[in-house]
């Protein structure tokens, strides 16, 4: 029987076990450069007994920010930070991908250079609010991509990816999941475009396909992964045919080899959808499995009855740096501090203590 501490093959890439670091925005990059800081470094080294590491989203261009202090991967500066993080994780035996985030119209102009704005397949405003350093503000308006902005935009994860295996990533994940610009792109409540890139399912599917194909093209189908999250209304997202546009947009992309497809369950009525996609999808699925609260020890159960391959944990991991050697002893486990999540010092980043 296959269990989570046996080591996996992604692609190439050798794990030592089955246990991957979810990607979770924290929001300590140096403000200026967005770029990741010598705290970040310790954070990931600590955390390289995973699996895989999966970092938390980073920008692909500069207009895809959209939470303050988050890094980007589009400058050369960007790119020898992220050379600190990743040879520090190394150095420790891990390996570590990196996600590439645009958010599309989650975001603020605030947050942005110059005269940058929000952009989105639709000028559909988004409902609710975001904390973008002083306070909540109301999202705005984002700008509908042109046509041919569609396809910078595609270039820009390209380009992101090349960067990121300068930068010294095993991979990257492109972030399809929680509301954000891909994902966008295949809700219809988000996309209202008559052109190739909206109206059915084919079109619609057509800009995250796009996406991972130029990118897995850029630095290999090996070292490329797609993040999913099929019916989740996070961001205000309304899909009205879930079942199809995730069936149509895993059977496009299974041809491709990528090394991982990661699903990621908003409820447990999901779990049908996820053994569905396991069905279509012949790489390595990478699960971040609903749950009642946090995602613990149970949830290894999942490797073992071959639900996934690997299972992602999030909270656990932050208060937890050395998480897989606690799930093989059977705790005891830190309790994640949910105040210092986002921003702040290395209180609730770094100072974790391990067993």
């Amino acid at each position: 029987m296959t269990t989570a501490f046996d080591p996996v093959d992604l692609a190439g890439t050798r794990l030592a076990n089955r246990i991957a670091m979810a990607p979770m925005t924290r929001s300590r990059a140096e403000a200026q450069g967005r770029t990741p800081t010598p705290l970040t470094a310790e954070y990931y080294a600590q955390r390289a007994s995973a699996g895989l590491i999966i970092t938390e989203g980073i920008q692909p261009v500069p207009e895809g920010q959209g939470y303050p202090n988050t890094p980007g991967l589009h400058s050369r500066e960007q790119i020898a930070a992220w050379r600190e993080v990743t040879d520090a994780v190394h150095e420790r035996g891990g390996r570590i991908f990196a996600q590439l985030m645009h958010s599309g119209r989650i975001g603020h102009p605030d947050l942005l250079d110059g005269d940058l704005h929000p952009v989105a397949p639709s000028p559909v405003t988004p409902a609710g609010q975001l904390f973008a350093g002083s306070g909540l503000i109301d999202f705005t308006t984002p700008r509908e991509l042109t046509g041919d902005q569609v396809r910078e935009t595609i270039e820009g994860f390209a380009a992101a990816a090349r960067n990121a295996i300068e930068a010294g990533f095993d991979g990257v994940e492109i972030h399809g999941a929680n509301g954000y610009l891909v994902h966008q792109f295949l809700a219809t409540g988000s996309n209202h475009r008559t052109d190739e890139w909206g109206g059915p399912v084919e079109n619609r599917i057509r800009f995250a396909v796009e996406v991972t194909r130029a990118v897995a093209a850029e630095i290999g189908p090996g070292r490329t992964g797609l993040r999913l999250s099929p019916g989740n209304p996070y961001n205000d997202i309304a899909e009205t045919d879930t079942e199809e546009t995730y069936t149509r947009l895993v059977d496009a992309i299974e041809p491709l080899g990528l090394a991982y497809l990661h699903l990621l369950e908003i409820g447990p009525e999901v779990r049908e959808t996820t053994l569905a996609l396991r069905k279509r999808f012949s790489g390595t699925l990478v699960l971040n499995p609903a749950t009642d609260g946090t995602t613990g020890p149970e949830s290894l159960a999942l490797i073992e009855d071959g639900t996934a391959d690997l299972v992602a944990y999030g909270a656990m991991f932050i208060a937890n740096p050395d998480l897989p050697a606690r799930l093989r002893a059977g705790g005891p486990y830190n309790t994640p501090d949910r105040t210092t999540f986002f921003g702040g010092d290395h209180r609730g980043y770094t100072d974790y203590p391990a067993l």
